[in-house]
């Protein structure tokens, strides 16, 4: 008793702690928070209701509707997940919005791979200006122009992705990448030389005067001399002495930019790299999202669907029959975690055996009127409900018709199944020889069997 407890106040610590964090838009940390929490409680509601909210207010739907369905599941009534999906569900209009933002932020994903940098930038800005919640949205069109390097745009974008959680890591990340860049990219101003001066003070003034040189007095009684004494001599000099010196200074000095334009390529380049790298990087993740999206959607709509076929089978709308056909066509199993299984479960043993009971008769009427596609129909949902029906009589069946219909594989897939699971059974003798036929190697002798058989 002291241990449960100790999980329910751990659960409801991490709660409040995502609450928090929640209230000053810190969404990554509150995910983090709540995602504990439910993990000492997972029938804790507060916490899924307000994991669902934290995941509609980053612009992911459909992870916020997987949350409140389970939560509904857990507890149908007065729970305000409930009023949570009618709003989602009654706005149609907003909800198709949504839904081509998605399409269009994948799109430019695609864009991306293809090197469409500049189609995805103007498709990613109609997606925001449709959907100002996408967080993926943001990130991915700072991302393009930080690679293009707009980097104004590139902050204003940020700014605004920070906005919406204010510690994704993403986002920090790209931030910091932009300050570096700018820092690499600024320009520093020419700094002025101040002449050498000398300061003194008369009375309240101070005199600013430049400071006396003697080299300077030096130089110009030497330059005038030489204008009177040396000229022939100062002319060969320019011309033996200077002109070389010039031209290797000059040399050096095109050496040295050289270096340095080397040295700026070189780190263009480096960055280039790093860009691409993290472009490649965030192209996958956005696979990956995707993918995780549509399994999320299938996910709550087989929760739906289950719910939906639970209410219409206790409200007597389906009978046992229409129930199990509903089960086996909409809902995928596992895609739904332990409780929604459990729901599966008890419903299925409820209604598949008076449904095999059912079905099985009316395929086996189809296979008797040529009727093959109808047969493998209705047969193949008894076999799926209960392989062993009928102690391999339903397997047997479904083989003919498949090799009535012509589908040779399966029909020779389930004879081998009837001849794995009942290898004693006149259903066996039966099978083998329809697998002998299937497969064009009966003879007589198999046949003749296959008649005692029966």
């Amino acid at each position: 008793m002291n241990y449960t407890k100790k999980l329910l106040y751990q659960s409801n610590y991490w709660y409040n702690d995502g609450l928090r964090k929640a209230q000053i838009r810190d969404m990554s940390g509150a995910i983090l928070s709540l995602r504990r929490s439910l993990q000492y409680n997972r029938e804790n509601i507060a916490a899924r209701n307000l994991l669902g909210l934290v995941y509609y207010g980053i612009g992911e739907v459909a992870e916020a509707l997987v949350e409140w369905i389970i939560s509904k599941n857990f507890r149908p009534r007065d729970n305000i997940a409930n009023e949570y999906i009618k709003r989602v569900q009654s706005s149609a209009n907003e909800l198709e919005i949504i839904n081509q933002a998605v399409k269009k932020y994948n799109q430019c994903l695609a864009y991306c791979q293809q090197n469409g940098e500049d189609l995805a930038i103007i498709q990613l800005k109609q997606v925001i200006a449709s959907h100002p919640s996408f967080l993926k949205a943001y990130q991915l069109l700072a991302l393009l122009y930080l690679h293009t390097g707009q980097f104004a745009k590139a902050r204003q974008v940020l700014r605004t992705a920070r906005k919406l959680d204010t510690t994704n890591e993403t986002t920090l990340r790209y931030l910091h990448e932009l300050t570096r860049q700018r820092g690499r990219r600024g320009w520093k101003g020419d700094r002025k030389k101040k002449d050498d001066a000398v300061e003194y003070s008369l009375g309240n003034e101070t005199i600013i005067q430049p400071r006396y040189s003697s080299a300077k007095e030096m130089a110009g009684r030497l330059a005038v001399a030489n204008l009177f004494i040396g000229a022939a001599i100062g002319a060969a000099i320019i011309w033996f002495l200077v002109t070389p010196t010039v031209n290797q200074s000059r040399s050096a000095r095109l050496n040295e930019q050289m270096r340095e334009y080397s040295a700026q390529i070189s780190s263009l380049e480096a960055q280039i790299s790093a860009q691409t790298r993290t472009l490649d990087e965030y192209r996958a993740a956005g696979e990956n999202s995707e993918s995780e999206a549509q399994q999320a959607a299938a996910r709550a709509e087989s929760y739906e669907n289950l719910l939906n076929i639970q209410a219409q089978h206790d409200a007597w709308e389906y009978d046992d029959t229409e129930t199990a056909e509903a089960l086996l066509t909409t809902v995928q199993r596992d895609l739904l975690g332990a409780n929604g299984q459990a729901g599966y479960d008890a419903l299925a043993e409820e209604v598949f055996e008076s449904a095999c009971y059912d079905l099985f008769p009316t395929g086996e009427y189809y296979l008797q009127t040529g009727s093959y596609q109808d047969a493998v129909s209705n047969l193949s949902l008894v076999v799926r409900m209960d392989e062993n029906f009928n102690d391999g009589e339903a397997l047997l069946r479904l083989a003919q018709a498949y090799q009535g219909s012509g589908d040779t594989e399966n029909a020779a897939a389930y004879f081998n199944r009837v001849i794995e699971l009942f290898p004693d059974s006149d259903y066996a003798e039966d099978a083998q020889e329809g697998l002998g036929a299937v497969n064009g190697t009966a003879e007589s002798g198999t046949g003749e069997s296959g008649e005692e058989g029966q």
